[in-house]
Protein backbone atom coordinates (compact mmCIF):
# COMPACT_ATOMS: atom_id res chain seq x y z
CA UNK A 1 0.00 0.00 0.00
CA UNK A 2 1.39 3.34 -0.95
CA UNK A 3 2.05 5.44 2.21
CA UNK A 4 -0.59 6.93 4.77
CA UNK A 5 -0.96 10.50 3.43
CA UNK A 6 -3.82 12.98 2.70
CA UNK A 7 -3.37 15.00 -0.31
CA UNK A 8 -6.88 16.20 -1.36
CA UNK A 9 -9.19 15.78 -3.30
CA UNK A 10 -8.50 15.17 -6.93
CA UNK A 11 -10.31 15.90 -10.29
CA UNK A 12 -12.14 13.34 -12.35
CA UNK A 13 -11.08 11.11 -15.29
CA UNK A 14 -12.23 11.86 -18.21
CA UNK A 15 -11.19 9.59 -21.44
CA UNK A 16 -11.49 5.54 -21.87
CA UNK A 17 -8.64 3.74 -23.72
CA UNK A 18 -9.75 0.40 -25.34
CA UNK A 19 -7.87 -1.83 -27.45
CA UNK A 20 -9.15 -2.45 -31.55
CA UNK A 21 -11.69 -4.93 -29.57
CA UNK A 22 -13.36 -2.50 -27.36
CA UNK A 23 -11.77 -3.90 -24.37
CA UNK A 24 -9.14 -2.25 -22.42
CA UNK A 25 -5.72 -3.11 -23.09
CA UNK A 26 -3.25 -5.51 -20.45
CA UNK A 27 -1.98 -3.80 -17.66
CA UNK A 28 2.00 -2.98 -17.94
CA UNK A 29 4.46 -5.23 -15.84
CA UNK A 30 5.50 -3.04 -12.36
CA UNK A 31 6.32 0.46 -12.07
CA UNK A 32 3.71 3.48 -12.14
CA UNK A 33 0.20 2.23 -13.86
CA UNK A 34 0.40 3.48 -17.69
CA UNK A 35 -2.50 4.39 -19.51
CA UNK A 36 -4.66 1.52 -20.61
CA UNK A 37 -3.53 -0.41 -16.97
CA UNK A 38 -6.50 -3.57 -16.71
CA UNK A 39 -7.89 -4.50 -13.38
CA UNK A 40 -8.11 -8.43 -13.57
CA UNK A 41 -10.24 -9.26 -10.61
CA UNK A 42 -12.36 -6.49 -8.15
CA UNK A 43 -13.14 -7.62 -4.84
CA UNK A 44 -16.42 -6.45 -3.45
CA UNK A 45 -16.36 -6.28 0.26
CA UNK A 46 -20.15 -5.74 1.14
CA UNK A 47 -20.34 -4.90 5.14
CA UNK A 48 -23.95 -3.28 6.68
CA UNK A 49 -25.83 -0.40 8.02
CA UNK A 50 -23.69 2.67 8.18
CA UNK A 51 -23.52 6.06 7.06
CA UNK A 52 -21.18 7.99 6.00
CA UNK A 53 -20.85 10.68 8.96
CA UNK A 54 -21.05 7.46 11.26
CA UNK A 55 -18.33 6.56 10.56
CA UNK A 56 -16.20 9.59 8.69
CA UNK A 57 -17.63 12.77 10.34
CA UNK A 58 -14.81 12.78 12.34
CA UNK A 59 -12.12 11.59 9.90
CA UNK A 60 -13.02 14.69 7.64
CA UNK A 61 -12.79 17.16 10.20
CA UNK A 62 -9.40 15.60 11.87
CA UNK A 63 -7.91 15.41 8.51
CA UNK A 64 -7.82 18.89 6.76
CA UNK A 65 -5.87 19.65 3.18
CA UNK A 66 -2.41 20.59 3.58
CA UNK A 67 -2.66 23.36 1.38
CA UNK A 68 -6.14 24.74 2.28
CA UNK A 69 -6.60 23.33 5.87
CA UNK A 70 -9.94 22.60 4.60
CA UNK A 71 -11.71 19.07 5.20
CA UNK A 72 -10.87 17.08 2.66
CA UNK A 73 -14.10 15.15 2.46
CA UNK A 74 -17.50 16.14 3.83
CA UNK A 75 -18.52 15.55 7.64
CA UNK A 76 -21.23 16.09 9.43
CA UNK A 77 -21.87 18.77 12.15
CA UNK A 78 -19.58 18.61 16.17
CA UNK A 79 -23.94 18.88 17.69
CA UNK A 80 -27.12 18.29 16.28
CA UNK A 81 -28.19 20.65 13.79
CA UNK A 82 -30.39 23.59 15.95
CA UNK A 83 -29.41 21.64 19.36
CA UNK A 84 -26.68 21.48 21.32
CA UNK A 85 -26.94 17.47 21.23
CA UNK A 86 -23.37 15.68 20.78
CA UNK A 87 -23.24 12.37 19.28
CA UNK A 88 -23.16 9.22 20.75
CA UNK A 89 -19.88 7.40 20.12
CA UNK A 90 -19.81 4.83 17.87
CA UNK A 91 -18.22 1.99 19.39
CA UNK A 92 -18.76 -1.53 20.20
CA UNK A 93 -20.77 -1.00 23.07
CA UNK A 94 -23.30 0.80 21.47
CA UNK A 95 -23.20 -1.09 18.51
CA UNK A 96 -23.76 -4.15 20.20
CA UNK A 97 -26.88 -2.15 22.19
CA UNK A 98 -28.62 -0.42 19.53
CA UNK A 99 -30.04 -1.69 16.00
CA UNK A 100 -31.67 1.83 14.77
CA UNK A 101 -34.83 1.79 12.76
CA UNK A 102 -34.27 1.34 9.17
CA UNK A 103 -37.12 0.93 7.53
CA UNK A 104 -38.53 2.68 3.89
CA UNK A 105 -40.53 4.15 6.56
CA UNK A 106 -38.77 5.54 9.17
CA UNK A 107 -35.90 6.35 6.99
CA UNK A 108 -38.19 8.72 5.10
CA UNK A 109 -39.06 10.63 8.09
CA UNK A 110 -35.59 10.99 9.09
CA UNK A 111 -34.81 12.30 5.56
CA UNK A 112 -37.70 14.81 5.93
CA UNK A 113 -38.06 16.02 2.45
CA UNK A 114 -34.37 16.35 2.77
CA UNK A 115 -33.95 18.17 5.91
CA UNK A 116 -32.07 15.66 7.36
CA UNK A 117 -33.62 16.59 10.61
CA UNK A 118 -35.82 13.80 12.22
CA UNK A 119 -33.14 11.24 13.37
CA UNK A 120 -33.76 12.23 16.61
CA UNK A 121 -37.48 13.11 16.82
CA UNK A 122 -39.18 11.46 13.63
CA UNK A 123 -42.59 9.84 15.11
CA UNK A 124 -42.75 6.25 15.19
CA UNK A 125 -43.77 4.41 11.85
CA UNK A 126 -44.09 0.88 13.03
CA UNK A 127 -41.93 1.13 15.99
CA UNK A 128 -39.37 3.90 17.00
CA UNK A 129 -38.40 5.81 14.53
CA UNK A 130 -36.41 9.28 15.72
CA UNK A 131 -33.68 8.09 19.06
CA UNK A 132 -30.58 9.63 20.47
CA UNK A 133 -28.24 6.62 18.91
CA UNK A 134 -28.96 7.49 16.00
CA UNK A 135 -27.25 10.64 15.77
CA UNK A 136 -23.59 8.75 16.26
CA UNK A 137 -19.58 9.16 14.90
CA UNK A 138 -16.76 7.08 15.41
CA UNK A 139 -14.14 8.27 17.25
CA UNK A 140 -10.89 9.37 14.91
CA UNK A 141 -8.41 8.54 17.39
CA UNK A 142 -6.10 4.96 17.73
CA UNK A 143 -8.84 3.04 20.34
CA UNK A 144 -11.54 3.46 17.67
CA UNK A 145 -11.63 0.14 15.82
CA UNK A 146 -12.88 2.70 12.99
CA UNK A 147 -9.68 4.07 12.83
CA UNK A 148 -8.89 0.98 10.35
CA UNK A 149 -10.79 2.51 8.13
CA UNK A 150 -9.76 5.82 8.16
CA UNK A 151 -6.41 4.50 7.73
CA UNK A 152 -7.83 2.89 3.85
CA UNK A 153 -9.24 6.15 3.09
CA UNK A 154 -5.90 7.80 3.98
CA UNK A 155 -3.71 5.51 1.83
CA UNK A 156 -6.13 4.48 -0.80
CA UNK A 157 -9.60 6.50 -2.34
CA UNK A 158 -13.04 7.89 -0.52
CA UNK A 159 -15.99 8.69 -2.07
CA UNK A 160 -18.11 11.48 0.08
CA UNK A 161 -21.55 11.54 -2.37
CA UNK A 162 -21.98 7.91 -2.56
CA UNK A 163 -25.61 7.29 -1.61
CA UNK A 164 -27.84 4.20 -0.56
CA UNK A 165 -30.01 3.10 -3.91
CA UNK A 166 -33.31 3.41 -2.32
CA UNK A 167 -34.67 4.67 1.69
CA UNK A 168 -34.82 1.30 3.34
CA UNK A 169 -33.47 -2.05 4.74
CA UNK A 170 -30.54 -4.11 2.97
CA UNK A 171 -32.33 -6.50 0.84
CA UNK A 172 -33.55 -3.66 -1.10
CA UNK A 173 -30.64 -1.93 -1.87
CA UNK A 174 -28.33 -5.28 -2.84
CA UNK A 175 -30.70 -5.67 -5.51
CA UNK A 176 -29.08 -2.54 -7.13
CA UNK A 177 -25.64 -4.03 -6.90
CA UNK A 178 -26.84 -7.08 -8.32
CA UNK A 179 -29.81 -5.60 -11.30
CA UNK A 180 -29.20 -1.68 -11.04
CA UNK A 181 -32.80 -1.73 -10.59
CA UNK A 182 -35.55 -1.88 -7.72
CA UNK A 183 -37.16 -4.95 -6.72
CA UNK A 184 -38.99 -5.36 -3.92
CA UNK A 185 -38.67 -3.04 -0.52
CA UNK A 186 -36.94 -3.07 2.45
CA UNK A 187 -36.39 -7.06 3.42
CA UNK A 188 -39.68 -8.30 1.85
CA UNK A 189 -38.65 -11.26 0.55
CA UNK A 190 -37.01 -14.32 1.38
CA UNK A 191 -34.88 -16.19 -1.73
CA UNK A 192 -35.66 -19.71 -2.14
CA UNK A 193 -32.10 -21.36 -1.27
CA UNK A 194 -30.14 -22.52 1.58
CA UNK A 195 -30.44 -21.12 4.27
CA UNK A 196 -34.33 -19.83 4.08
CA UNK A 197 -35.83 -22.11 6.81
CA UNK A 198 -33.96 -20.12 9.21
CA UNK A 199 -35.20 -16.58 8.19
CA UNK A 200 -38.10 -14.69 9.52
CA UNK A 201 -39.23 -13.56 6.50
CA UNK A 202 -41.85 -15.93 4.52
CA UNK A 203 -42.72 -14.26 1.40
CA UNK A 204 -40.21 -16.87 -0.25
CA UNK A 205 -39.59 -16.07 -4.12
CA UNK A 206 -37.43 -17.14 -7.09
CA UNK A 207 -36.76 -15.02 -9.87
CA UNK A 208 -36.63 -16.86 -13.47
CA UNK A 209 -33.50 -15.26 -15.11
CA UNK A 210 -33.51 -18.39 -17.17
CA UNK A 211 -36.86 -18.74 -19.34
CA UNK A 212 -37.30 -14.87 -18.64
CA UNK A 213 -33.78 -12.86 -18.88
CA UNK A 214 -34.96 -9.78 -19.78
CA UNK A 215 -37.45 -9.30 -17.03
CA UNK A 216 -34.71 -10.20 -14.66
CA UNK A 217 -31.59 -9.02 -15.64
CA UNK A 218 -28.44 -8.86 -14.13
CA UNK A 219 -24.69 -8.55 -13.69
CA UNK A 220 -24.35 -12.66 -12.68
CA UNK A 221 -26.16 -13.85 -15.76
CA UNK A 222 -24.42 -10.90 -18.11
CA UNK A 223 -21.07 -11.80 -17.09
CA UNK A 224 -22.07 -15.25 -17.35
CA UNK A 225 -22.94 -15.10 -21.36
CA UNK A 226 -19.74 -13.19 -22.07
CA UNK A 227 -17.36 -16.00 -20.39
CA UNK A 228 -16.55 -13.79 -17.32
CA UNK A 229 -16.12 -15.47 -14.08
CA UNK A 230 -17.48 -14.39 -11.12
CA UNK A 231 -18.70 -15.73 -7.29
CA UNK A 232 -19.95 -14.76 -4.13
CA UNK A 233 -17.68 -15.58 -0.95
CA UNK A 234 -19.99 -16.22 1.92
CA UNK A 235 -19.20 -16.63 5.99
CA UNK A 236 -21.45 -19.17 7.46
CA UNK A 237 -22.74 -20.63 3.73
CA UNK A 238 -20.91 -24.20 4.07
CA UNK A 239 -22.13 -24.36 7.70
CA UNK A 240 -25.93 -23.69 6.47
CA UNK A 241 -25.54 -25.93 3.84
CA UNK A 242 -24.44 -28.82 5.73
CA UNK A 243 -27.19 -28.28 8.04
CA UNK A 244 -30.15 -29.48 5.37
CA UNK A 245 -33.39 -28.23 6.44
CA UNK A 246 -32.68 -27.50 10.32
CA UNK A 247 -30.78 -24.28 11.25
CA UNK A 248 -27.41 -24.85 12.79
CA UNK A 249 -26.28 -23.83 16.19
CA UNK A 250 -25.24 -20.83 16.55
CA UNK A 251 -21.65 -20.30 16.89
CA UNK A 252 -20.18 -20.05 20.39
CA UNK A 253 -18.92 -15.95 19.59
CA UNK A 254 -22.24 -14.68 18.60
CA UNK A 255 -23.34 -12.09 20.45
CA UNK A 256 -27.35 -13.04 20.00
CA UNK A 257 -26.84 -16.53 20.93
CA UNK A 258 -29.66 -17.81 18.72
CA UNK A 259 -29.58 -19.70 15.18
CA UNK A 260 -30.87 -16.90 13.34
CA UNK A 261 -29.76 -13.68 11.45
CA UNK A 262 -26.96 -12.69 12.63
CA UNK A 263 -25.51 -15.87 13.62
CA UNK A 264 -25.65 -17.75 11.11
CA UNK A 265 -25.99 -17.82 7.10
CA UNK A 266 -29.02 -15.44 5.71
CA UNK A 267 -29.48 -16.25 1.80
CA UNK A 268 -31.10 -12.83 1.82
CA UNK A 269 -27.53 -10.60 1.70
CA UNK A 270 -26.99 -12.47 -1.28
CA UNK A 271 -28.35 -11.07 -4.52
CA UNK A 272 -27.79 -13.73 -6.93
CA UNK A 273 -29.32 -16.15 -4.60
CA UNK A 274 -32.65 -14.28 -5.41
CA UNK A 275 -32.13 -15.74 -9.46
CA UNK A 276 -32.75 -19.39 -10.91
CA UNK A 277 -29.29 -18.57 -13.03
CA UNK A 278 -27.21 -18.50 -9.86
CA UNK A 279 -28.98 -19.54 -6.45
CA UNK A 280 -26.76 -22.32 -4.70
CA UNK A 281 -24.47 -23.23 -8.05
CA UNK A 282 -21.16 -23.88 -6.75
CA UNK A 283 -19.13 -21.94 -9.39
CA UNK A 284 -20.66 -18.85 -7.98
CA UNK A 285 -21.71 -19.39 -4.40
CA UNK A 286 -18.79 -20.17 -2.33
CA UNK A 287 -17.98 -20.47 1.14
CA UNK A 288 -15.77 -17.72 2.49
CA UNK A 289 -13.01 -20.14 3.75
CA UNK A 290 -12.52 -21.07 0.13
CA UNK A 291 -11.44 -17.35 -0.76
CA UNK A 292 -7.59 -17.92 0.53
CA UNK A 293 -6.92 -21.08 -1.14
CA UNK A 294 -8.52 -19.50 -4.27
CA UNK A 295 -6.00 -17.00 -4.34
CA UNK A 296 -3.28 -18.72 -3.21
CA UNK A 297 -4.03 -20.78 -6.11
CA UNK A 298 -4.58 -18.48 -8.60
CA UNK A 299 -8.01 -19.43 -9.39
CA UNK A 300 -10.00 -16.18 -8.07
CA UNK A 301 -12.79 -15.30 -10.47
CA UNK A 302 -12.48 -12.11 -12.37
CA UNK A 303 -15.67 -10.57 -10.04
CA UNK A 304 -15.57 -11.78 -6.58
CA UNK A 305 -18.27 -10.26 -4.13
CA UNK A 306 -17.48 -10.95 0.06
CA UNK A 307 -20.12 -11.07 2.32
CA UNK A 308 -19.65 -11.55 6.42
CA UNK A 309 -21.84 -13.45 7.99
CA UNK A 310 -24.51 -11.47 10.46
CA UNK A 311 -22.48 -10.73 13.42
CA UNK A 312 -19.45 -10.33 11.65
CA UNK A 313 -21.13 -7.15 9.06
CA UNK A 314 -20.80 -4.69 11.60
CA UNK A 315 -24.73 -4.59 11.78
CA UNK A 316 -25.26 -2.64 14.57
CA UNK A 317 -27.41 -4.61 17.74
CA UNK A 318 -27.91 -8.02 18.48
CA UNK A 319 -24.67 -8.06 20.93
CA UNK A 320 -22.48 -7.81 17.47
CA UNK A 321 -19.07 -6.28 18.16
CA UNK A 322 -17.74 -3.29 15.81
CA UNK A 323 -14.27 -4.87 16.03
CA UNK A 324 -15.10 -7.82 15.02
CA UNK A 325 -16.88 -7.13 11.50
CA UNK A 326 -13.82 -4.63 11.13
CA UNK A 327 -11.29 -7.72 11.71
CA UNK A 328 -13.43 -9.68 9.02
CA UNK A 329 -12.69 -6.40 6.67
CA UNK A 330 -8.81 -6.35 7.49
CA UNK A 331 -8.52 -10.14 6.98
CA UNK A 332 -9.99 -9.88 3.47
CA UNK A 333 -8.05 -7.19 2.14
CA UNK A 334 -4.94 -8.45 3.22
CA UNK A 335 -5.42 -11.99 2.08
CA UNK A 336 -5.68 -9.76 -1.26
CA UNK A 337 -2.70 -7.50 -1.05
CA UNK A 338 -0.19 -9.58 0.38
CA UNK A 339 -0.91 -12.20 -2.51
CA UNK A 340 0.32 -12.61 -5.91
CA UNK A 341 -2.50 -10.96 -6.94
CA UNK A 342 -2.41 -7.86 -5.76
CA UNK A 343 -0.95 -6.23 -8.47
CA UNK A 344 -4.16 -6.48 -10.38
CA UNK A 345 -7.01 -6.68 -7.79
CA UNK A 346 -8.79 -3.85 -7.28
CA UNK A 347 -10.47 -3.84 -3.70
CA UNK A 348 -14.11 -2.33 -3.06
CA UNK A 349 -15.35 -1.76 0.73
CA UNK A 350 -19.06 -0.61 0.99
CA UNK A 351 -22.09 -0.73 3.07
CA UNK A 352 -25.60 -2.09 1.90
CA UNK A 353 -27.43 0.68 3.64
CA UNK A 354 -26.95 3.48 6.34
CA UNK A 355 -28.26 1.65 8.81
CA UNK A 356 -30.45 4.51 9.98
CA UNK A 357 -27.87 6.23 11.18
CA UNK A 358 -27.61 10.29 10.76
CA UNK A 359 -26.23 11.71 7.81
CA UNK A 360 -26.36 15.45 6.94
CA UNK A 361 -26.31 14.97 3.06
CA UNK A 362 -29.47 15.15 1.61
CA UNK A 363 -29.87 12.67 -0.53
CA UNK A 364 -30.46 13.42 -4.87
CA UNK A 365 -33.93 13.83 -6.38
CA UNK A 366 -35.29 10.53 -7.04
CA UNK A 367 -34.42 8.64 -10.10
CA UNK A 368 -35.47 9.05 -13.45
CA UNK A 369 -34.40 5.51 -14.13
CA UNK A 370 -37.02 4.07 -11.33
CA UNK A 371 -38.50 6.93 -9.92
CA UNK A 372 -37.43 5.64 -5.83
CA UNK A 373 -36.30 7.79 -3.67
CA UNK A 374 -32.20 7.31 -2.77
CA UNK A 375 -31.56 6.75 1.05
CA UNK A 376 -28.99 8.76 2.79
CA UNK A 377 -24.90 8.49 1.88
CA UNK A 378 -22.57 5.63 2.83
CA UNK A 379 -18.89 5.23 2.27
CA UNK A 380 -17.13 3.47 -0.70
CA UNK A 381 -13.23 2.64 0.03
CA UNK A 382 -10.97 1.83 -2.93
CA UNK A 383 -7.49 0.07 -1.72
CA UNK A 384 -4.89 -1.24 -3.51
CA UNK A 385 -2.71 0.13 -6.10
CA UNK A 386 -5.45 0.95 -8.69
CA UNK A 387 -6.49 3.17 -6.11
CA UNK A 388 -6.06 7.58 -6.76
CA UNK A 389 -4.10 7.96 -3.63
CA UNK A 390 -5.59 10.06 -0.82
CA UNK A 391 -8.23 11.02 -3.52
CA UNK A 392 -11.49 11.83 -2.07
CA UNK A 393 -14.42 11.79 -5.06
CA UNK A 394 -17.29 14.71 -4.77
CA UNK A 395 -18.88 12.34 -7.68
CA UNK A 396 -22.27 11.33 -6.81
CA UNK A 397 -22.52 7.68 -6.90
CA UNK A 398 -24.22 4.73 -5.59
CA UNK A 399 -24.39 0.92 -5.75
CA UNK A 400 -24.82 0.90 -8.97
CA UNK A 401 -21.93 2.79 -9.84
CA UNK A 402 -19.87 -0.49 -9.13
CA UNK A 403 -22.02 -2.34 -11.47
CA UNK A 404 -21.63 0.02 -14.23
CA UNK A 405 -17.97 -0.08 -13.51
CA UNK A 406 -17.63 -3.71 -13.80
CA UNK A 407 -19.59 -3.50 -17.17
CA UNK A 408 -16.96 -1.17 -17.95
CA UNK A 409 -14.26 -3.03 -17.72
CA UNK A 410 -15.03 -6.48 -18.42
CA UNK A 411 -17.97 -6.36 -21.03
CA UNK A 412 -16.09 -4.46 -23.54
CA UNK A 413 -16.94 -0.61 -22.42
CA UNK A 414 -20.35 -1.54 -22.84
CA UNK A 415 -22.34 0.18 -20.07
CA UNK A 416 -25.58 0.04 -19.35
CA UNK A 417 -26.40 -3.73 -20.34
CA UNK A 418 -28.81 -4.56 -17.46
CA UNK A 419 -31.04 -1.70 -18.18
CA UNK A 420 -31.73 -0.11 -15.02
CA UNK A 421 -29.68 2.42 -13.38
CA UNK A 422 -26.56 1.59 -14.98
CA UNK A 423 -27.79 3.28 -18.03
CA UNK A 424 -27.69 6.48 -15.82
CA UNK A 425 -25.28 6.65 -12.89
CA UNK A 426 -21.35 7.83 -12.39
CA UNK A 427 -18.57 5.96 -13.24
CA UNK A 428 -15.38 5.10 -10.40
CA UNK A 429 -13.34 6.48 -12.74
CA UNK A 430 -13.08 9.77 -10.30
CA UNK A 431 -11.90 7.15 -7.47
CA UNK A 432 -9.45 5.23 -9.47
CA UNK A 433 -6.06 5.98 -11.11
CA UNK A 434 -6.10 8.03 -14.58
CA UNK A 435 -3.72 5.97 -15.94
CA UNK A 436 -6.71 3.52 -15.87
CA UNK A 437 -8.67 5.32 -18.28
CA UNK A 438 -11.96 4.75 -16.42
CA UNK A 439 -15.19 7.74 -16.46
CA UNK A 440 -16.14 9.42 -14.24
Amino acid sequence: MVALSVVGAAACSSGTSTTASGKPPPATAGGAIAPGARIRHVVVIVQENHSFDSYFANFCRDHPDATTRAPVCDGGPATYPSTPTPPVTVDDATTAAHDPNHSQACETAEINGGKMDGYLSAPPVGGTCGAPYNYAYASSDATSPVTYYHQLAAAGALADRFFQPVVGASSANDMYLWTTRFVFPDNTVEPDAIGKQCSTTKNVQRFDDVTDPTSHRNIGSTLSGAGVSWAWYAEGYATMQAAGTTCPSPPADCGAHWQFYPCNFDPSDIPAEYYASSADQPDHLRDYRMLSSDIASGTLPSVVFVKAIGYHSEHPGYGTRLADGISFVRQTVDAVETSAMAGDTLVLVTWDESGGFYDHVAPPAASTVDTQPYGPRIPLLVVGRFARPGAVSHQVMELSSITRFIEWNWLGGKTGQLGGRDQTVANLGSLLDPGLGVPS
